[in-house]
């Protein structure tokens, strides 16, 4: 059973929900403290953590099958934070997911392949994964859910093309994408993604 740390509100007393992403090398633990930037207060806070603190082990443009098991295992993983929440009786449209760099990556990944009307996907320096991105690979409809994604525009990670490859591939499956790419190397969350985060997505 995947390890899933909690904070906020009880998952049964919450009408909304939030799954926190953490990134390579990073925790659970250090995912919730975005809690403490981000309008969260009534949500229950889920934020599942990585075996050896990395979802996968190479870039998320890597050759497809050099990530391949890991990757599925991270969906997986993704997945039983969702059926908490879904078994708690919180609905899809009330379901955030949010993500930091490996986790940005994931979280775009796991919403995207089942698209559905999410209250949002929050992006932090992130993109589809794959060494190409596939449309064939993804399915439903987005139905509006907001999605933001915000980064360096020259990340030594992520390349701003693969965010923007990213973000029309969701505008076409029914998402309302913001893409912010900033002019400074940083890999880091910058704050005016969390000022427009809370303004536009978490009001």
């Amino acid at each position: 059973m995947p390890e899933v740390k909690n904070a906020g509100l009880p998952i049964g007393k919450a009408q909304k929900a939030a799954i926190l992403i953490h990134g390579r090398g990073a925790s659970a633990s250090s995912i919730l403290s975005l809690s403490n930037y981000l309008n969260l207060d009534d949500f229950a806070l889920l934020a599942p953590q990585a075996e050896g603190n990395t979802w996968y082990p190479y870039s998320f443009m890597a050759p497809d099958l050099q990530n391949r098991t890991a990757l599925e295992k991270s969906i997986s993983t993704l997945q039983f934070s969702w059926d908490q929440i879904i078994s708690a009786g919180i609905k899809p449209e009330n379901i955030y997911l949010i993500g930091f760099s490996q986790g940005a990556c994931l979280s775009l990944e796991f919403a995207s392949r089942n698209a559905q009307k999410l209250g949002g996907v929050i992006a932090f320096t992130g993109g589809l994964i794959g060494e190409k991105l596939l449309p064939e690979k993804y399915k439903g409809d987005f139905q509006g859910t907001p999605i933001f994604i915000g980064s360096s525009d020259r990340d030594f990670h992520v390349p701003a093309t693969r965010i923007k490859e990213s973000a029309e591939l969701m505008t076409k499956m029914g998402a309302d994408v913001k893409t912010l790419l900033f002019d400074d190397p940083e890999h880091t969350i910058r704050q005016e993604e969390i000022e427009w985060v809370n303004k536009n997505i978490l009001m």
